[in-house]
């Protein structure tokens, strides 16, 4: 008998299609409801207006009632539930409603190109036919069933086993009633009949708070942003010509509760926006801020990619956090990691029982050093999947830039790997086709949906123009991480500056290629980690060199070509390494030296922000102008940076030794004043003020190939910078 087939189907949670049984059905001429109620001692199936339309026999001592219905035709009803426990309930049954997903969003997530498609799949707060609860969508499909399941229905999988679209394999259910807060997972049984570890929503926008690992249904749409007047007017906060100076900082490490606990984002709001302002920057970028399982990753190993971690607040409060920034005129840039994923039981790993996020060859699969899974970028569903959640960041959160972590990974199909531990593309060479299609289709998606946001690539290799139109043959990111400037420089400022002659093309070398991309100059959190020490650590001397050291190679960052970014307590010259499980040592700032760094930093950001020269043209080098390059014996560099108007110059001059130099003839492009608006010697930094009383006339003496020139006290291990006056 069928339906003795599909009782046990039901009963055993291995039914295939529920809502072809379950629900109301015609059959023999009439209509009969059948419902899988566990705990229940009777079920009624009632009208809206409270009509019994029939009561329902227990078919299977489990709790499956069936039975007919005094109904002409299909009809609304509901579940009158008399539970064993002797408490009487009315209920929607999930099983009388419609498809919560449409032939459109089938067709266009095959395809790959359903960019919104966050507001189909995971779970959405809604009503159907007047009832509200809540829809849950999940792709996976070479399961054999999936059900959603929480303390809601006892997290039983036969309660709301799901619908299945056979064409995408997208399983999909209604559950009346439900609401914001819910607690849930997916239990999926494979195809072998084997059921897999309980899964959290891949399109979760909430995740429990750890150690739990479950997704909680969560309403995007009850927070009132304030941020309308920066969202207007960002267009030209991520622009070439415009100044960014990010502050790159990790959530959990910034500052700490007295008892060592996390700050939640409510806290940071308060105290890190007025701080990041009082700072200068125009930007902070957060370290990856969705879910993830493991505190040492710091977010790099991600398995919630739409919901901010629960380790700080609810969404809604990173929302708030992101809306102070904004309020207060400051950017927003978040790491965003979709190279790999890793193998936590409860993630996209095996996800219906087979390698459906990840490749299954696990030499195109598997990262053997992090220990992290490869996204399938070949998969148009995986492809749409990461697709959507970029845009859901920078729709649904305000986010106006990403940080794209790992991009060498993605590129290489040999990344970190031995011979024999790759497979060759189709033409033979080491290149993933797949992810360099992925990456080019990501960021045309980005900036023509969002024209005021930004993409940064953290690329280490010399891929080619990587920060260059996919229209010209470029990967189409915005800014390009220049690492090779990060390791070039810090090996050279590391010297003792007695040997510094013979590695002064360390500090020379990044000109020569500083405008092949649009580069963003990183000192971030990798320099500061893994026993590098820290970067005041990094200077050679005793304290006042080491002091002295890092300020002038902060200058020098500053005057460089390209944007700045430094990573959360670079700026008052953290002794120790970063360490992510601690605040920073906030109590540095005491000492005056360190207090000395801050001060510095606070006005060369502000300099850096009131002069064009510094940063208008970056990324071509009419911007750029040596004045001498070449004095490798006294270790100094001069030149020249240029704003679009002939009148923004700025001129600067780095001495990377200990040595006062008296009387250093720097030749400038005019006659007339000039004005030292940066010493980063000055006593209120920390220095020995030695400098040039903050003004001084250029002379009508030959030098450096100019007519003009300036005769300058030079301060030790320092860097100044000029302008001409008006």
């Amino acid at each position: 008998m069928r339906d003795e087939r599909d009782i046990q189907a039901v009963v055993s949670g291995d039914h295939s299609d529920p809502y072809g049984f379950l629900g109301m059905h015609e059959e023999n001429g009439g209509l009969v409801v059948r419902t899988f109620t566990p705990g229940a001692a009777s079920v009624s199936a009632v009208a809206e207006d409270g009509r019994v339309l029939g009561e329902l026999e227990k078919v299977h001592p489990e709790g499956l009632f069936a039975g007919p219905v005094t109904s002409e035709s299909r009809v609304p009803y509901r579940l009158r539930i008399n539970w064993e426990s002797g408490i009487e309930d009315e209920i929607e049954d999930p099983y009388r409603f419609p498809s919560t997903i449409g032939e459109t969003d089938l067709y266009l997530f095959g395809e790959g190109n359903h960019l919104r498609l966050y507001e189909k799949f995971g779970a959405h707060v809604t009503e159907l036919e007047g009832v509200a609860g809540v829809s849950f969508a999940v792709w996976a499909p070479n399961a054999r069933r999936v059900s959603v399941i929480g303390d809601f229905n006892n997290w039983d999988g036969r309660r709301h086993a799901m619908r299945k679209h056979p064409g995408g394999g997208v399983w999909e259910v209604f559950v009346p009633g439900l609401g914001e807060g819910a607690v849930y997972k997916y239990e999926i049984k494979g195809a072998d009949g084997n059921l897999r570890p309980l899964k959290a929503d891949p399109f979760g926008m909430r995740s429990e708070k750890l150690p739990g690992t479950a997704s909680v249904v969560h309403d995007p749409d009850r927070y009132e942003w304030g941020d309308a007047s920066w969202m207007e007017n960002r267009v030209g906060k991520n622009a070439l010509d415009s100044p960014m100076a990010i502050y790159e900082m990790h959530l959990g490490s910034w500052r700490r509760n007295d008892d060592g606990t996390y700050y939640t984002y409510e806290q940071l709001a308060r105290e890190l926006v007025p701080y990041v302002l009082e700072m200068g920057y125009t930007h902070i970028e957060f370290l990856p801020p969705t879910e993830y399982p493991f505190d040492g990753s710091w977010g790099y190993q991600p398995l919630g990619l739409f919901a901010p971690t629960s380790r700080f607040g609810t969404p809604d409060d990173f929302k708030k956090l992101v809306d102070e920034l904004h309020r207060a005129g400051i950017g927003v840039i978040i790491d965003w990691v979709p190279a790999h994923f890793p193998e936590d039981a409860h993630g996209l790993g095996l996800f219906d029982g087979t390698h459906l996020y990840e490749h299954a060859d696990p030499r195109r699969g598997r990262h053997a050093d992090w220990g992290t899974l490869v996204f399938n970028f070949g998969r148009n569903e995986v492809r749409n999947y990461l697709l959507a959640n970029a845009l859901f960041w920078l729709s649904e959160y305000h986010v106006d830039g990403l940080r794209v972590d790992a991009v060498a990974s993605m590129l290489y199909l040999d990344y970190s790997r031995e011979e024999g531990e790759w497979v060759p593309n189709e033409f033979g060479g080491n290149e993933d086709l797949e992810a360099v299609s992925f990456i080019k289709r990501l960021n045309e998606v980005v900036y023509s949906e969002h024209p005021g946001a930004a993409t940064l690539a953290e690329e280490s290799t010399a891929w080619p123009m990587v920060s260059r139109p996919t229209s010209m043959g470029g990967l189409g990111f915005g800014f390009k991480w220049n690492m090779g400037w990060m390791h070039d420089t810090l090996e050279y400022v590391r010297e003792d500056p007695i040997n510094r002659r013979y590695h002064h093309d360390k500090v020379t070398f990044g000109l020569i290629y500083a405008f092949n991309e649009n580069f963003v100059l990183p000192l971030s959190h990798d320099e500061v980690v893994h026993g590098k020490g820290s970067l005041i650590n990094k200077m050679p001397g005793d304290d006042w060199r080491k002091f002295a050291n890092l300020r002038a190679y902060y200058g020098f960052m500053y005057g460089h070509p390209g944007k700045q970014l430094l990573f959360m307590g670079g700026e008052f010259g953290q002794w120790r390494e970063w360490n992510h499980d601690t605040a920073l040592d906030w109590h540095l700032l005491d000492n005056p030296m360190n207090a000395g760094v801050q001060a510095m930093l606070q006005d060369l950001n502000a300099l850096y922000k009131s002069t064009p020269a510094l940063y208008e043209v970056d990324f071509e080098p009419a911007g750029f102008e040596w004045i001498e390059g070449g004095d490798r014996d006294q270790s100094v560099v001069s030149f020249l940076r240029r704003g679009k108007s002939p009148e923004d110059v700025a001129v600067v001059v780095c001495n990377f030794t200990p040595v006062v130099r008296n009387g250093f003839r720097v030749g400038v492009p005019a006659g007339g004043s000039y004005r030292e608006v940066l010493n980063t010697d000055d006593t209120r930094y920390g220095g020995s003020g030695v400098g040039n009383g903050g003004g001084m006339t250029a002379e009508n003496i030959y030098a450096n190939g100019r007519e003009y020139s300036v005769s300058l006290d030079l301060p030790p291990l320092a860097t100044i910078i000029l302008k001409p006056l008006a």
